[in-house]
Order: structure tokens, then sequence, then C-alpha cells
């Protein structure tokens, strides 16, 4: 039987309407080889007028209605950083820290201008972590995980909580479970509130407010902010929250889904978490360093080696999501750039692709004109040996728009999509 790499490529699409857009703009050989060689189209992650965040967007990519099993992010990330969750009594969140004005709450800058490295995060983390709220029992757990990136858990001793509560990070409104990002928002500290009328949900968000009033205290003076301030750096002086949930989504095991033995190359805690969530076996590499021809050289090996073990392998690679929220598109283009040269170039060298079939599309677009995530379409290919391409010739919104996949309407219909072209090539 053959195998699957399925690569993701974080945030790497634009709008059509972009011209040029970031893909157009680099200049990517191997990403052009893999087109030329696919079926391609275009394709919503998770449905048309959605501008997902990165953990729905994925679960749908791996074959999971967001719908019908996403639970909240919060969980996601804390199972990814090796954090269990009291159902019933806990809620766990996505955090940043973020630098604002301490008298007025404005956020001057939701992800402390991405200057804060995980270290002295960790260190900000200690400091909050096992806080006493002083209501209902109230408890705060908090763990730095990649940058100014942590988990946030908020329990109760004695009370049942509800994750039925909206951020605190303005930048993001809950619509159900799923999180969206807003094109436009107040840039304060927003107050937590019930989103349902229960003593459950009022209960959280009264204790999700305590903890951000009492974060802020705590880390305005704290040692790590001082030393950051004396070097002209952004103090990480606040913790915004997102992405309530309570319990992990019961989902089937991907093996048992579809049939094939799953391994994953993933970066970010959130990533880890919809991994192990699904039963994949996830190779253990670093956060990412700067150094991108290490970083991906490392995650080069891990995927070949995981090819040897299992039947396909999910890489997700966080490269251009961070330029195009900085509004950057030169640097957006570098950054697939590099993925193009370092990945996935050596990759085609080195992997037999006789025998391994490609998907390659990313799981949103951020692009640099929005310095946002947007409900817009993302490229996609599908290789599969003994298939016959469409004749695109480059990994582009444009380009792919020509191939025979058309749109596919939600991101939980590719891997099916992909076993039927599979079996119809007799690949699998």
């Amino acid at each position: 039987m053959g195998k699957l790499v399925y690569l993701v490529i974080d945030g790497a699409a634009d709008s059509a309407s972009d011209s040029p857009t970031s893909l157009e703009l680099a200049r990517t050989p191997a990403l052009d080889r893999v087109a030329s060689s696919s079926v391609c189209g275009l394709m919503y992650p998770i449905e048309k007028g959605v501008a997902p965040e990165s953990d729905a967007a994925v679960l749908s990519l791996l074959g999971y209605d967001p719908h019908a099993y996403y639970t909240g992010r919060g969980p996601l990330e804390a199972l990814g950083a090796g954090i269990e969750i009291r159902e019933g009594y806990e809620v766990a969140f996505r955090a940043n820290f973020a630098t604002i004005n301490e008298e007025t709450l404005e956020i001057l800058d939701r992800r402390v201008g991405r200057s804060l490295r995980s270290e002295e995060a960790k260190e900000l983390a200690k400091a909050l972590d096992g806080m006493e709220l002083g209501i209902y029992g109230g408890y705060a757990r908090v763990k730095a995980t990649v940058g100014h990136r942590a988990v946030v858990v908020i329990g109760s001793r004695a009370y049942r909580l509800s994750d039925e509560v909206d951020n605190t990070d303005p930048a993001y409104a809950r619509v159900g479970k799923i999180s969206v990002a807003r094109p436009a928002f107040d840039k304060r500290v927003a107050e937590c509130r019930p989103l349902v009328d229960s003593e459950e949900a009022r209960r959280a968000a009264e204790l999700v407010n305590a903890f951000t009033r009492k974060a802020i205290e705590i880390l305005k003076s704290h040692p790590v902010n001082a030393a950051r301030a004396s070097r002209g750096l952004p103090k990480a002086n606040a913790i915004l929250v997102r992405d309530a949930g309570g319990a992990l989504p019961r989902a089937e095991p991907i093996a048992k889904r579809f049939g094939l033995n799953f391994g994953a190359v993933v970066e970010m805690p959130v990533e880890k978490g919809i991994a192990k969530l699904l039963g994949m076996e996830v190779a253990e590499v670093g956060e990412p360093t700067g150094d991108k021809r290490r970083d991906y050289r490392e995650r080069l090996e891990a995927t070949l080696s995981l090819l040897e073990r299992v039947d396909a392998v999910y890489v997700h690679l966080k490269g251009p999501d961070e330029p195009g929220h900085d509004g950057l598109l030169a640097e957006k283009a570098r950054a697939i750039e590099e993925i193009d040269e370092h990945f996935l170039a050596p990759f085609l060298e080195r992997a037999d692709m006789d025998k391994v079939a490609m998907i390659v599309t990313a799981d949103h677009a951020t692009p640099p004109r929005a310095k946002a995530h947007t409900g817009d379409p993302v490229p996609v290919a599908i290789r599969v040996p003994g298939l016959k391409p469409d004749g695109v010739a480059r990994f582009t919104e444009r380009e792919c728009a020509k191939g025979s996949l058309g749109v596919i309407a939600h991101g939980w219909e590719l891997l099916p999509k992909f076993l039927e072209l599979a079996r119809r090539a007799g690949f699998l």
C-alpha cells in the first residue's frame, strides 16, 4: 500500500482579490512541482463565510466536522501542553500574554510584539499558576507554551462551572463553540460575559474576570517585565483568554475512521493536542527557533522517520501565518519560500514519490492586507501516483481554482476525497 504525506502550511493563503497574493509573489519550485502533478481546487477549511482559527480548521481538515465534534480550543491546548482538566469544575482557555496600558486597559499589543521568549513566559506563568481567586473556591492554573502563548485553566473546588463564557481577547468572537476572527474590534481587555443564563456560566465569568484583574496586578511589577522595560521592550503585563472549553471532543480515532495509521509532525500545543486526541503518533520536534534551515530540516527528518512506520503523516508548518497577521507581504512570501526550499524540495528528492501521495493545502487564509484570518477559500492539491494531473502550473489561489476539484465546500470532505481518488487510481 502507498503512503500519504498531508502538508498543511499555516495561513499560507490570501484572498484571490489580492494581487499579487503571497503564494504568487513567492518563488516555489517544489510546491509548483507538486501542483503540476496533482488534481487541484479550492476549499473552505470549515465552510463559506467562516474565518476559522487553526484548531477548528485542523480538526476539519482531518475529517471531523467541528460543528459536531469541537468543544473549544482551550481543552485541546491543554492536552497538547500535558494538562488534564476536571470536567464540570474546570474550564480551559487558550491565552496570550499581552501588552496593555495598565490604567485604561487599552491593548497595545495582543502578542507582546512577538518579542516574549518562551523562557520569560514560563517565569511569568509561574507567578500566576496556583492563583487563588477569592470567590467560589476558585483558582487558576497557568502554563506557558511557545513564545507569548499559554494555557489558562479556571477552576472551582466546590461549584460547577460552564464553558459558555465569552473571550477577554476582543480579537475573536465565539460563534457557538467555534471562535472566529473579528475584522475590527475594540482594543481594550474585554470583560468575560456569560453566554447563557445559568449560575454555572455566571460563576465562570466572574472567576475569569477576577483572574484577569489579579494577573495584571502581579505582572506589572514582575522582575521579567522590569528587565524588559529596562531594555526598551514591551511588558507582558496582561493575559488575554479565549476559546473556553470544559471537555475534550468525543471523537473516534482517525485510524478507525479512515483505515490509515497516522503520525504527526506539529509545532504548536493545539495541533499536538488534536493529534493526541485522534490517536496519532506525535513526533517530538523542538519549538521554532528562528533558524528556518535547522527547524525545517528537523521536521523533514521527523516526517521521513514516521513515514517508515505509519501509513500517513500529517505535517503542520507555522511559518507564513505570523507575517500575514503583521501585514508583511514580502515577509510572508519569504516564509513560504523557506518551507519550499528547506522542507518540501528535499522531501521530494529523498522520498520515493512513486510510492508516496501528497495533499498540500492551508488551514486558513491570513492575507497581509487584512492582518487576520479571513473566510477565503484556500488552494488544495492532491497528488496520487497513477492519477492524471490537471496541468495546473503553480500552487496559487488563482491557478488551483482552474483545477478539476472545483470548490470543496467543507474541509472535512478533503480526506474522503483523497481516499476516493487514491482507490480509483489503484494506489490504496
